[in-house]
């Protein structure tokens, strides 16, 4: 009972985990998701009613299922491999969209000289507009 409990509880941290936005979060997270599926399958081989795999007398009746075992050790090396993909992946950023195909880097905007301001003369100045439209309606 205690090793399902441990099985979920790694399973929901796992789960908490990879929907988070941070990327070394995601990573932590399949760590502890490979360590539930690790559990898991050990688990399945029956851990109360068997012994050592190797042993004085190899009974049948007696030993431990080796293929969970095979199936864990196996599980270990690929969770190690993805991990170490994952966190370069983390260090390094994360790739370019696929639409983006350019192979420069984007160039900063280069400020450009000031201009002077320029003044218009046509037509009368705003309050000028405003005074002629006060007495338009008087």
């Amino acid at each position: 009972m205690i090793l399902a409990l441990t099985v979920g509880a790694l399973v929901t941290a796992a789960v908490y985990l990879l929907l988070q936005r941070d990327f070394l979060r995601v990573v932590l997270g399949f760590v502890l998701l490979s360590h539930g599926v690790n559990l898991l399958l050990l688990s399945s081989g029956g851990i109360n009613q068997r012994g050592e795999p190797l042993g004085q007398d190899p009974d049948p009746a007696t030993t431990a299922d080796p293929l969970p075992q095979a199936f864990v050790l196996t599980a270990i090396v690929i969770a190690f491999a993805i991990t170490i993909y994952l966190l370069v992946l983390a260090v390094t950023g994360r790739p370019r969209p696929s639409g983006d195909q350019s192979a420069d880097p984007p160039q900063p905007d280069v400020p450009t000289a000031p201009t002077e301001p320029t003044t218009t003369t046509a037509g009368p100045d705003r309050t000028d507009q405003a005074d002629a439209r006060q007495e338009a309606t008087s």
